[in-house]
């Protein structure tokens, strides 16, 4: 598979060029992402991590369309995002994009099987059910799928929305902290299988994280500070990871101007 990854390095499932966003205006304007311009490669695992206020949710958000640019553009694959109306936005989104959030979203008079499944029955899609099964055989939640979300612990709703992300296929999947309410053994999981979705179904896969094990699943690690990109690594270890954000941590300097150019040559 990695191979087939390899062909793939020209097609992006999702691209930002020049993309900036700004909040506010005169002394209280605030630049949360400055001419930002990255793609994000069929078929690869992302990990997007920065400090505090970097940006790195922001850019998430205005790549899923659910935050508009200021400037630039955004597009998941060929479709620009700016020139769509409300109905092809959500259309889009309920086609083509998975969301995994930290908030779980999951619909509480449903139960858990019918909040995996409630994307696919508004598409109007049939539930590949082959896939179902190992979705949830992987996240655990075969015996909570007549369960509620009242009745589930935090981690056992955030594998829900897991499952409801991925059980579509769609052609990218944006996760915002989405282990972040979870213990290590169940972070495992989620991660294990959102892996697994980029291995062997050739999905996309782009998570916000500030989890440096969780970045280490990653086939590559983007670093915002200030709303810009500084440092990009390939197929990470946690230390590797820690030892980038311990420096960005400490101030804008730390990233240094040989990260930023290995930023932009990578992307």
């Amino acid at each position: 598979m990695t191979h087939a990854r390899e062909e793939d390095h020209g097609t992006d499932a999702a691209r930002a060029d020049g993309l900036t966003k700004t909040y506010g205006s005169g002394d209280t304007v605030v630049h949360a992402l400055r001419e930002v311009s990255i793609g994000f490669r069929t078929g690869q695992f992302t990990a997007i991590m920065g400090p505090s206020g970097s940006g790195k949710s922001t850019l998430m958000h205005c790549l899923a369309g659910l935050d508009n640019a200021s400037s630039g553009q955004v597009r998941i694959g060929p479709v620009e995002l700016s020139g769509l109306s409300d109905k092809e936005m959500t259309s889009l989104r309920r086609d083509r994009i998975g969301f995994v959030f930290q908030a779980f979203n999951l619909v509480p008079t449903l139960t858990a099987e019918e909040n995996i499944t409630l994307p696919q029955g508004i598409a109007g899609r049939k539930v590949d059910t082959e896939w179902f099964d190992t979705v949830i055989d992987r996240l655990g939640i075969r015996d909570r799928l007549s369960h509620r979300p009242s009745e589930l612990s935090g981690g056992q709703q955030q594998r829900v929305a897991c499952a409801r992300a991925l059980v579509g296929k769609p052609d990218i999947i944006f996760g915002d902290e989405p282990t972040g309410n979870l213990d290590s053994r169940s972070s495992g999981e989620v991660l294990s299988i959102l892996r697994a979705a980029t291995d062997e179904f050739g999905q996309t896969v782009v998570i916000v994280t500030h989890d440096p094990r969780a970045a280490s699943y990653a086939d590559r690690v983007v670093f915002l500070a200030d709303g810009q990109i500084v440092r990009e690594l390939a197929r990470p270890s946690a230390d590797d990871v820690f030892e980038v954000m311990k420096n960005l941590d400490a101030g804008p300097s730390d990233a240094g101007p040989s990260g930023a150019a290995g930023a932009h040559g990578a992307v």
